[in-house]
């Protein structure tokens, strides 16, 4: 039998567990809680925007800057992990920073540890926006990530990116390798895979999970439980846009292309208003027949 673990043994154990959990959620702190991302407002022109060294708008400096590592607005001497020594018992504002990051254009308190350890863990190191392709520098707004492909968003195209980030570049569920229908779907790789093609050697689920994609090694997702789509296609002739009147050129060639023929229904409006057009042309012509036969005769011209 076992030793009975003793009540000291028991307390190490949970202590060391606890130690072990702070561990895993300090290095997988999320992107929108990141101290580097949350939200600021200045105090000049009270415009909110991303933690910053200085305000995108007016470029003031802010009274009380928080470090894009530790979170930090207040420096304590007892720590003893500051390079800059400071007078008293604490500083703040910038008697307290240290650095400005290059990637996240935020704050460093001069700690040691700040100093040397957020350059290369920065999160927002690669953080350049799917859709509209702008960085950290380029936009004032904080920086998310897709739910589904886990890419770097920014604040204006996060909502339409996810909304349309469930699209499969194929046009069925079915896995790419057979003819079966995928049960597990990669929304890095917008791809579906079945039973069998899914698994590869060497690579394990993690715990009870849905495995790995074959392909990026990105955790993959049962296809049921999502909101997939499958790409589509209009065939025939599009509606196009309107041209402006300066456009000459295009009136005369485009006139038969903006009729509005689809594959999926077209619009026949154009047609109903050549029609009631043509009525009017008829009822016109109608009219001036008639009158002219009403007309009294002319009277003859005089003899020489």
């Amino acid at each position: 039998m076992p030793k009975k673990k003793t009540g000291q043994r028991k307390k190490a154990e949970k202590q060391k567990l606890r130690q072990k959990e702070i561990r895993n959620a300090r290095e997988n702190v999320d992107l929108a809680a990141h101290p580097c991302n949350i939200p600021m407002e200045c105090d000049k022109c009270q415009k909110k925007q991303k933690n910053r060294a200085f305000c995108y708008f007016c470029q003031a400096v802010q009274r009380l800057p928080t470090c894009a590592h530790c979170g930090k607005v207040k420096c304590m001497l007892k720590s003893g992990d500051c390079v800059v020594r400071h007078p008293g018992v604490f500083t703040t504002g910038l008697g307290m920073v240290g650095a400005i990051c290059d990637f996240c254009e935020a704050w460093v308190c001069h700690g040691r540890k700040c100093l040397t350890a957020h350059a290369c863990t920065c999160p927002l190191m690669d953080a350049v926006c799917l859709e509209c392709e702008r960085g950290v520098w380029e936009h004032g707004g904080r920086v998310f990530r897709c739910c589904f492909c886990q890419g770097f968003l920014c604040e204006d195209d996060q909502f339409e990116h996810q909304a349309s980030c469930q699209v499969l570049e194929a046009e069925t569920y079915k896995c790419q390798s057979c003819n079966r229908l995928g049960q597990y779907s990669c929304l890095r790789c917008k791809t579906c895979f079945c039973e069998e093609h899914v698994r590869r050697r060497g690579v394990r689920a993690p715990g009870r999970g849905p495995p790995p994609c074959p392909r990026c090694a990105y955790a993959t997702h049962v296809t049921s439980d999502l909101a997939m789509s499958t790409r589509s296609h209009r065939y025939g002739r599009q509606p196009v846009a309107n041209y402006d009147d300066e456009d000459d050129d295009h009136d005369d060639h485009a006139g038969a292309y903006s009729s509005g023929y689809a594959a999926e229904g077209g619009d026949y409006s154009s047609y109903e208003e050549d029609d009631e057009d043509d009525d009017d042309d008829e009822d016109d012509s109608e009219s001036e027949s008639q009158s002219e036969e009403d007309a009294p005769p002319a009277p003859p011209a005089p003899a020489p």
